[in-house]
């Protein structure tokens, strides 16, 4: 069963997207934990969406997902699919280069920053400037923008299993307002 957001009256309901940022390159340690974070997702029924590609922390997280019977979304920066993570199950090919970092932000329900470069601190100012629930996870460029009492919608996580339950208290906040 899926986990779905929507109106209380049952008429329009649809999955949670949780949107996984990261760099193309990991870390052994960073690569476990994105592909852990993948798991718990698709164990919650939620949709992971990512960048799409065949490394880094985008891989990990779509593999994760994807051998658990999770469903994967790939926003491709390429015109075609050759870079794609063979774990994603929905390629969106944009051919928009990092403009593709607009699509993975207003897309997800949730954004969780993993560990990565200049492409994923522009995911995060593109989440905070949208708006969007914020979770940093291991990200420790972004540390000081989670710093407890501090107002705004961006946490930090140091495991998956503290992102899940993040996201949880997140979605129970969200259907109270």
């Amino acid at each position: 069963m899926r986990s779905v957001i929507g109106n209380d009256d049952g008429n329009m309901k649809r999955s949670l997207i949780i949107g996984v940022m990261g760099g193309g390159t990991a870390t052994a340690e960073d690569f476990a934990a994105a592909y852990e974070l993948g798991r718990l997702i698709a164990r919650q029924g939620w949709v992971l969406l990512n960048g799409g590609r065949n490394a880094g922390i985008m891989e990990a997280s779509a593999k994760g997902a994807n051998e658990h019977g999770g469903v994967t979304v790939g926003i491709l920066p390429d015109e075609n699919r050759h870079r794609a993570s063979e774990y994603i199950a929905i390629p969106v090919i944009t051919g928009m280069g990092s403009a593709r970092n607009s699509i993975n932000i207003l897309s997800s329900d949730v954004v969780v920053v993993c560990p990565g470069g200049s492409g994923t601190l522009s995911e995060t100012a593109l989440a905070l400037k949208h708006d969007r629930p914020l979770i940093l996870f291991n990200f420790k460029a972004g540390y000081k923008l989670a710093e407890s009492g501090k107002p705004g919608r961006a946490h930090y996580a140091e495991t998956a299993e503290q992102v899940i339950k993040i996201i949880k208290a997140l979605i129970r906040i969200d259907r109270c307002r």
